[in-house]
């Protein structure tokens, strides 16, 4: 059994339980610093995320090689969640982790979205895009909780196991249109790649894949339809918005607000009491070195100073990793005296949205959600619940 992502631990100990005693069972679950949980047989693994580290390549490197080792007669159970991307960081011949760490870093301050993200980093690895399976000559099963939008498994963690349909090409294409420029190994490996002079990753019809088997377990969609049926219950409306939503954090919100408002002062589309749901994944150009928060932070600030106090409006936003950016939270709430409040001690939220630094305003105002690790990732939440 391989894991890796903010869940595995705890999809690690879901197998342990399950599995029969008399069966043979190891392997390793890579996880976040922080995220990690006691197993019996299965050996656990703390690592960098959202960049990745030293940790995290010496357990990719025994990873593949447990993969390679293991015989046809054999079952690979591969479990993957968000957050794989980064732990499962084994750079192709000829790219340091340093190199690794630095593409990596500029993408994530550049805006791009999770796909356009990944579709670089599995042209840089040896077991993204396919190559775990690739490696393995027993049969696969992949167990998959979703962080990205539309479910692909070849999004998730880099699809390891998953058919990668992306090209050289492309991620040349997200470098340049994010204004990316990545160190001389990498791109001279790209540049070979685009020659035709180092090996695609496995295609959409690739044999490799006739023994491998990828199940999707869980998806925002789930944690949405969850949250609604509680609402429900509570005689509140639920709307589901989708779970698909992606985008500038800012810009979001600017929509968001406008339907909001839109019910609160007319009753349509939807009659007061309301929550309006969402799940997906923003995105956030970060403009300020010294940027504090993530996009569900960005995306509630916004929000904020979008609805000015409109009565009888509280909000939400969290990562349902437990981690939304570089801090400890997981989100945060909002008021309809967020804004009065934040005012009356001197903080000017524009200018702390405009440095990028939400975490500064809802530290602040001790509107904070902090679950620490969650020990799953099915994406963003959102709810605007109108009363």
């Amino acid at each position: 059994m391989l894991a890796a992502g903010k869940a595995a631990a705890s999809m690690a100990l879901a197998v342990e339980k399950h599995w029969p005693a008399d069966k043979k069972l190891f392997g390793i679950a890579l996880t976040r610093y922080g995220h990690a949980l006691s197993l019996e047989r299965i050996r656990w693994v703390e690592a960098g995320h959202p960049v990745p580290d030293e940790a995290g390549l010496e357990a990719t490197r025994e990873m593949m090689g447990a993969a390679r080792a293991i015989k046809s007669v054999d079952l690979l159970l591969a479990l993957f969640s968000g957050g794989g991307s980064a732990l499962l960081s084994l750079p192709v011949e000829g790219i340091s982790i340093g190199d690794l760490r630095k593409v990596t870093q500029d993408l994530l301050r550049s805006g791009a979205a999770i796909q356009e993200i990944n579709t670089v980093r599995k042209h840089l690895s040896q077991i993204q895009g396919g190559r775990l399976a690739a490696a393995c000559k027993a049969p696969v099963v992949t167990l998959i909780i979703s962080d990205v939008t539309g479910d692909g498994a070849t999004h998730i963690a880099s699809g390891p196991c998953a058919p990668d349909p992306t090209t050289f090409q492309e991620a040349v294409d997200v470098l340049n249109r994010f204004d990316v420029k990545p160190p001389r190994a990498v791109l001279e490996h790209l540049i070979c790649g685009l020659r035709g002079e180092r090996e695609e990753t496995p295609k959409p019809g690739s044999k490799v894949f006739d023994r491998v088997e990828n199940r999707v377990i869980a998806t925002a969609r789930n944690s949405l339809e969850a949250a609604a049926a509680l609402f429900r219950e509570n005689g509140i409306q639920p709307v589901i918005l989708g779970d698909s939503i992606t985008g500038e954090a800012k810009e979001v919100a600017k929509v968001m607000a406008a339907l909001t408002r839109e019910i609160r002062t007319h009753g349509s589309p939807f009659k007061p009491p309301v929550v309006l749901l969402s799940g997906g994944e923003c995105t956030v150009t970060v403009r300020s070195a010294g940027g504090r928060g993530g996009r569900c932070g960005e995306f509630l600030l916004a929000l904020s100073l979008e609805l000015a106090g409109t009565a009888d409006v509280h909000a939400i936003a969290a990562d349902t990793d437990g981690i939304d950016g570089s801090e400890n939270n997981a989100g945060a709430l909002l008021a309809p005296d967020s804004l009065a409040r934040a005012s009356a001690q001197g903080l000017d939220a524009r200018k702390f949205l405009a440095a990028n630094d939400s975490y500064g305003v809802f530290s602040a105002l001790d509107d904070l959600v902090i679950t620490g690790p969650t020990r799953t990732n099915v994406n963003d939440y959102r709810a605007i619940l109108i009363l």
